[in-house]
């Protein structure tokens, strides 16, 4: 399926690359956007909203205590552990939690270089980054993952997380050329691996497609849709490819995903199309034959199923979002359907940029909120949905 490799400059084709992390994560088009760090000294308390980006966090130095809205105890972090709060939750980082609280986000709205400091700042350090989401496709991560992940310093998994944040601390502390890309790269490495932390680790991953991905019998099929999403699978195929017959196999991959097989597959497709508007590399013909369908029409009929509009229409909304937040107007590319990425279609994350000076995400890495969209979001179906 559809990671995107680039030749030259802008020359965009699609590759397959069968691996449904890897494919979900290029769809929610995750990144890491920001990355600060909070130095913390004597009895303190600081209380978050909502970050409503993935928050990551890892402890380099100390101890302090993180208290999640919603979840019953406490987490006593450590040096060298990592949390990530997906979900949209205030939180509390603090030394003492009976200590008074302070708003977090004002102190690091005050802070200069992404530093903060509460107290001496001689008892703790700790990084901290917002991994970005599509706002109209990051749900597909978002919403399977838990209210906290927390990865033990001392657990056997983490020995790559500590590389990492290794090399992510050499590069916020050093101010080398390059740090501000390289500590972002490293930070949403650190991501990726925390996500397999929680895979390998959990028992009680939710339904949807990261529980199904956790199914040794059931991630071969994922496997094969997401590495040929155009091929007209059968559920027998499916199937006999996991030595399953045709009801065991559809009953346990809805129990795992939530939906069954072929609307997997469906849902999948969709996303992809999706992505390839967005992206502008194909018109709405060639997409329809990448994806699989007979027909412009077929494909057409299956994507206003799902979105609520036809794929022309879904372009167009697109186009207005992009316009009203006062980026390059989009031109015809030399197919006069699609827009070209090289004259002005903006990634959100590049979008959100132009509010930096005045909007909500001037805040901090650890306190950050996501730009509101200048748009209502384009209606899409959930992938993959829950039936």
């Amino acid at each position: 399926m559809g990671a995107l490799i680039v030749r030259g400059i802008c020359d965009i084709v699609w590759a397959m690359e069968g691996d449904p992390l890897t494919d979900v994560l290029t769809l929610a088009s995750a990144r890491c956007v920001r990355i600060g760090t909070l130095k913390g000294g004597g009895t303190w308390a600081l209380k978050f909203p909502p970050p409503q980006k993935i928050k990551l966090t890892a402890v380099v130095k100390g101890t302090c205590w993180l208290a999640v809205d919603g979840e019953r105890a406490p987490l006593r972090l450590e040096t060298g552990d990592v949390f990530v709060v997906p979900a949209e939750r205030s939180y509390v980082l603090a030394s003492d939690l009976k200590a008074t609280q302070i708003d977090g986000l004002a102190l690091f709205t005050k802070a200069a270089d992404n530093v903060a400091t509460i107290g001496d700042g001689k008892d703790l350090f700790a990084i901290g980054g917002h991994v970005s989401l599509d706002p109209d496709r990051g749900g597909v991560l978002a919403d399977v993952l838990p209210p906290v992940i927390h990865v033990d310093a001392s657990s056997p998994e983490a020995s790559t997380i500590r590389w990492l944040l290794d090399q992510l601390v050499k590069e916020v502390t050093t101010n080398q050329p390059g740090v501000g890309l390289a500590s972002k790269q490293l930070a949403q490495l650190l991501f990726v691996q925390i996500i397999r932390f929680y895979l390998a680790s959990s028992n009680t991953v939710t339904t949807g497609w990261l529980r199904a991905l956790n199914d040794e019998r059931i991630a071969p099929a994922l496997r094969l849709m997401h590495g040929e999403p155009s091929r007209a699978w059968r559920l027998s195929e499916l199937a006999k490819h996991v030595g399953m017959s045709r009801t065991s196999f559809a009953l346990r991959f809805k129990a795992n995903a939530g939906v069954a097989p072929l609307s997997y597959l469906q849902n999948l497709r969709m996303r992809l199309a999706e992505q390839g508007l967005r992206e502008g590399t194909m018109s709405v013909a060639e997409l329809a034959e990448f994806l699989g369908y007979e027909s412009d029409s077929a494909f057409s009929n299956a994507f206003k199923r799902r979105t609520g509009m036809a794929p022309i229409l879904h372009l167009h909304v697109l186009e207005q979002r992009v316009h009203r937040c006062g980026a390059p107007r989009v031109r015809p590319n030399a197919r006069g359907l699609l827009p070209d990425r090289r004259v002005g279609f903006v990634e959100p994350p590049l979008i959100a940029s132009r509010h930096n000076d005045s909007g909500p995400c001037c805040t901090n890495s650890f306190a950050m909120a996501r730009p509101i969209p200048c748009v209502p979001p384009v209606t899409t179906a959930t992938f993959p949905s829950t039936e």
